[in-house]
C-alpha cells in the first residue's frame, strides 16, 4: 500500500521527504494544511470540522529524481495538492487507471518516444490530463508528435529547472480548458499551428518551438524573444485576448535561416496608427508612447515591434497589418558548429 508523509510547517521536511523516494513501491506525499490551524494540529480539530472549500487536486511524478520532487513540493500549494510518486511508466499507467490526476510529470530517464506512448494511453483513459514530458533522449519529431497528442509541455535534456517550474505553475494555475495548440502540419523543417489567444498558451508554444528548432545561442534566445513579442501583439491586439480566437503560425527551420509567419484574426493596422508603440516615437522623444499608454490606461510596454527589429534581421508586415514575417539569418560559424555536432553523433 502507498504510504503517506505529512508535510510539516517547514519546507525542509518536505525536501527530506521527497529525497526518500524509492523505485520499488508507490509512495504518496500528502501536503496537509488547514487555513484555520497550523500544520500538525489538524488531527486534533473539532469533532465536526468544516468541509474543504475546494477539491484537493492530484499530481503524479514518474521516477525518483529528488530535485524534481522538491520542485513540485515547492510549487504546489499545501492543502490544494496531493503528490504521488511511481517508479516507471508502467506504474504511472496503472495509477492513472485507478484515479484521475490533474498533472503528471514523467521521468527524465525515459525517451521522448516512450513518454509519448504513455501520454496516448493515459489520455485514452483521462482525456484532459495535463502531462509534462521530461525526455532523456529526444528528437524534433518527438516534440511535434507530443504536440499532436496534446502534451502540456516538453523538455529535453539539458533543461532549465526555472523554465520547468514556470511550466508547472502554468499547468496548475490555468483554467480547465484542453490544450489550445493545434498542429495543422508538422515536420522539423516546417510546422504550422493554431494557438489560442491566451498569454500562457503562447508561452507554451514558444517553448515547444525552441525544442523543435534546437538553435545555438544567442540565436535561440533572440528568435524566441522576438517571436514571443510579435505573437503576444497578435494575441492581445488582433485576438483581443479572446480564448475563442486563434492565431496561425508557420515556423520554418532552414539551413541558413529561421522564419516565423504569424497571422492574427484582427482587422490589422498600419505602423502610423499605433501611437501606443515605441516604434512610432519620433527621434527626439523616444518615450512619447509612454504618455499615450498612460492616457489610455494601457498596461506598461509597447516595445515589442522595436525589440523584435533589434533581435531578428527582417520584420515584414503584410498589406493589412494582421500578418507579419520574422526572419533570422544564421551565421556561417553557427552552421559549421551544427554540422560538427551532427558528425560527432
Amino acid at each position: 500500500m502507498p504510504t503517506s508523509v505529512r508535510n510539516s510547517d517547514s519546507r525542509a521536511t518536505a525536501g527530506s521527504a521527497s529525497g526518500d523516494y524509492t523505485a520499488s513501491r508507490l509512495r504518496t506525499l500528502s501536503l496537509s494544511y488547514s487555513p484555520e490551524n497550523k500544520l500538525g494540529e489538524c488531527m486534533s480539530a473539532a469533532p465536526n470540522p468544516k468541509p474543504p472549500l475546494f477539491a484537493v487536486k492530484n499530481a503524479l511524478l514518474v521516477g525518483s529524481d529528488p530535485e524534481i520532487s522538491r520542485l513540485l513540493l515547492d510549487i504546489l500549494k499545501p492543502g490544494a495538492w496531493t503528490v504521488m510518486s511511481v517508479p516507471d511508466n508502467l506504474a504511472a499507467l496503472a495509477a492513472s487507471r485507478a484515479r484521475a490526476f490533474d498533472l503528471i510529470v514523467t521521468s527524465d530517464k525515459t525517451s521522448g518516444r516512450e513518454d509519448i506512448e504513455l501520454l496516448r494511453q493515459i489520455r485514452n483513459l483521462r482525456p484532459h490530463t495535463r502531462l509534462i514530458i521530461l525526455a532523456g533522449e529526444s528528437t524534433p519529431t518527438d516534440v511535434i508528435d507530443s504536440m499532436r497528442e496534446n502534451v502540456f509541455s516538453y523538455f529535453s535534456k539539458p533543461f532549465s529547472f526555472e523554465t520547468l517550474g514556470e511550466m508547472i505553475r502554468i499547468a496548475t494555475e490555468g483554467p480547465c480548458w484542453d490544450d489550445g495548440i493545434e498542429v495543422l502540419s508538422g515536420t522539423p523543417e516546417l510546422i504550422r499551428v493554431l494557438v489560442r489567444c491566451d498569454v500562457k498558451t503562447a508561452d507554451r508554444l514558444v517553448h515547444f518551438l525552441n525544442e523543435v528548432a534546437d538553435l545555438p545561442e544567442p540565436e535561440r534566445h533572440q528568435v524566441a524573444t522576438a517571436f514571443r513579442e510579435i505573437l503576444l501583439n497578435a494575441i492581445e491586439h488582433g485576438g483581443k485576448l479572446d480564448p475563442n480566437q486563434y492565431v496561425e503560425i508557420e515556423y520554418v527551420r532552414a539551413r541558413q535561416m529561421i522564419s516565423c509567419h504569424i497571422t492574427d484574426p484582427g482587422p490589422g493596422f498600419t505602423l502610423d496608427e499605433i501611437p501606443h508603440a515605441a516604434i512610432s516615437n519620433p527621434d527626439d522623444d523616444p518615450l512619447q508612447h509612454v504618455a499615450h499608454r498612460e492616457e489610455k490606461e494601457m498596461r506598461p510596454g509597447g516595445f515589442g515591434i522595436l525589440l523584435a527589429r533589434q533581435l531578428v534581421d527582417e520584420v515584414i508586415y503584410g498589406q493589412d497589418g494582421n500578418e507579419v514575417l520574422l526572419i533570422k539569418y544564421l551565421k556561417d560559424e553557427d552552421l559549421k558548429d551544427e554540422s560538427a555536432g551532427v558528425l560527432e553523433k
